[in-house]
């Protein structure tokens, strides 16, 4: 892959602030991952990481999520917004993983993408993060508003810009770049009042306010 000059700069400054980014949700295997990816949808990491921790004390094993019953399991995971369908689908998913693919979280795109409540954002997490395979790049809200931001895309939908993060990002990047914009978004790339001025990207970002 052949890269432009913009391109290689991006690299540079996001590795040389962000060299350790990583994924703040906190796990300790594949199964919790996949639960706590599917309880972030429109909700913060913090506020699923403070229902984790007590959750996953509580429950441990496929069969202890897929047996719970679930009035329990909303309950549990209320404070993390849409609780009902979340519980769905966690629960799906674990009955789908214990009878389909032998108790273990599948390592492809299309068997995560099988699972209910399972789409390319939330696979390429656990692919990434927990299988370490750069099967995609996470377009999460950060990634999304920055990439427009610094001018890596025009499209609003998440598969067509991570298809086109994935035709200009080095492969051996795709899973620590989106970690990056993650961590650059949540620290100064805000949504409203982004600190431009502290931006170490302001010299190359064509929407920067400096």
């Amino acid at each position: 892959m052949v890269l432009s000059k913009k391109i290689k700069e991006i690299l540079k400054i996001l590795k040389s602030n962000y060299p350790e980014a990583d994924c703040a949700l906190n796990y300790s295997n594949p199964l919790q991952l996949l639960i706590s990816t599917i309880l972030s949808a429109q909700c913060t990491d913090k506020r699923v990481n403070q229902v984790t921790k007590t959750l996953f004390k509580k429950y441990k094993s496929i069969k202890d999520f897929s047996n719970l019953d679930r009035t329990i399991l909303e309950k549990e995971i209320r404070s993390t917004g849409f609780f009902r369908q979340k519980a769905k689908w966690i629960q799906e998913s674990c009955k789908k993983i214990e009878q389909d693919f032998h108790g273990q979280v599948p390592k492809t795109m299309e068997l995560l993408t099988s699972l209910p409540g399972v789409a390319r954002k939330t696979a390429n997490v656990v692919m990434g993060t927990a299988f370490n395979i750069a099967s995609g790049i996470v377009v999460d809200t950060h990634v999304k508003r920055i990439s427009k931001r610094l001018g890596l895309t025009k499209k609003q939908d998440p598969v067509k810009i991570e298809e086109d993060l994935m035709k200009i990002i080095p492969q051996e990047n795709w899973i620590w770049f989106s970690h990056a914009l993650i961590t650059h978004g949540r620290a100064l790339c805000k949504a409203i009042r982004p600190l431009c001025s502290q931006c170490p990207l302001n010299n190359i970002c064509p929407s920067s306010l400096v």
